[in-house]
């Protein structure tokens, strides 16, 4: 895995972000508000309000592997960290106080912390690709403009991670001799399904109430994890053909 070539992306991409008009006119009321400022809150405790970092027990071990890899996962959180800012902008926008805890970070936390680094890069992983998908949803369904241009930040954000995310496995699979075939997607997408699943029973309420669909967000997750298994067995190929990865910036764009 070209470190440099990540890490430069990362620093590139904390330019030229335009903050949204937070003063803008207020065009959302009633239960549709109230459910969102809901979600919401969850979503800034989850990305960067709780421990913004790797957790797992053993994760310094990995690490310290590497001082590149560490400066990677840290320009990472960082912009985890700049989404829960964001997120807490926005819960100041509709007059709402940020939430210090929810049982599904707790859970999801929890987990983390037990299951070892390898488990929690997985989860991350699929919890990006799921909250891609709400953060899309949101900017589609949701009238306020301020909320709007969050999303489309965040969610320029996140397709980097995915993109990251699709790099790092392929350096694995060539490095361990680890192939992607039907019986690890199998168990991805399960786990993908299963994250999605958790996400949805949390904010289904919000995004139901700006007129998403159940079928809309299932049908979005499930074409998410389709094009990153896609996209990381096409790397696999070129690499096992000897041919140059594709530019970080195509990479991004086919996450988006």
């Amino acid at each position: 895995m070209n470190l440099n070539y990540w890490i430069e992306h990362f620093r590139r991409n904390a330019l030229d972000r335009p903050e949204p008009d937070w003063d803008a006119p207020l065009v959302m009321s009633g239960p549709p508000l109230e459910k969102l400022v809901k979600s919401l809150q969850q979503f800034q405790l989850g990305d960067g309000g709780g421990p913004a970092y790797l957790i797992a027990w053993n994760h310094r071990r990995l690490l310290a592997s590497d001082v590149g890899f560490k400066t990677l996962v840290d320009l990472w959180f960082k912009e985890e960290e700049g989404h829960s800012r964001l997120l807490g902008e926005a819960l100041k926008r509709f007059k709402t106080p940020e939430i210090q805890s929810h049982w599904s970070f707790e859970f999801f936390c929890g987990v983390r912390r037990i299951a070892g680094v390898s488990f929690e890069l997985y989860a991350l992983l699929l919890t990006e690709i799921t909250s891609h998908v709400y953060y899309k949803m949101t900017a589609k369904h949701c009238p306020d403009p301020a909320v709007k241009g969050m999303c489309a930040l965040i969610n320029r954000d996140e397709a980097g991670h995915i993109a990251f995310h699709r790099a790092r496995l392929c350096s694995e699979g060539a490095r361990f001799g680890r192939g992607y075939g039907k019986c690890w997607e199998f168990f991805f997408r399960l786990r993908g399904l299963a994250a999605g699943t958790v996400l949805w029973v949390n904010h289904r309420g919000a995004l139901r109430g700006m007129g998403a669909t159940d079928r809309e967000f299932y049908s979005g997750i499930w074409r998410g994890m389709s094009g990153f298994i896609r996209g990381l067995r096409e790397d696999m190929l070129r690499q096992g053909a000897g041919r140059p990865a594709k530019p970080c910036a195509e990479v991004v764009a086919e996450c988006c």
